[in-house]
């Protein structure tokens, strides 16, 4: 007991490893829990909005591709679309690569080379 005082008492001490056994499982479920909220849960929202603009496709639509060609959709298959790309030049693609719908009359506005953004820029200067 006199003793005691001026040594510490050696208690049981937890067993090595544990600790980093808990801190290891927590840490490996919160990267997850970051790539999934972070990557892949938007990625796949985007691929849910892609399929859903692919399936209603019509004819008439304005469209762009994924390679950056504008076009009209002149008819309309299950896998493959009928693209006018200029006055008489139609191309077939697949209806995955159609990028994104445009709103009507953009077509019209790209192929005589109006730009608002250049009319606005005149109009200041």
């Amino acid at each position: 007991m006199l003793l005691d005082f001026f040594i510490a008492p050696a208690y049981a001490q937890q067993e090595p490893g544990t600790g980093d056994l808990v801190f290891f499982l927590v840490f490996t479920a919160l990267l997850i829990a970051i790539f999934y909220f972070l990557l892949i849960r938007p990625q796949r929202k985007r691929m849910k909005e892609h399929q859903e603009m692919v399936e209603g496709l019509q004819v008439g639509d304005e469209v762009v591709t994924a390679g950056g060609e504008l076009g009209r959709i002149t008819r309309v298959s299950d896998d493959f679309v009928r693209l006018e790309v200029a006055q008489g030049v139609e191309w077939s693609i697949k209806r995955e690569m159609v990028g994104e719908v445009l709103p009507q009359g953009t077509l019209d506005k790209a192929r005589s080379g109006d730009d608002s953004r250049e009319t606005e820029a005149e109009q200041q200067s």
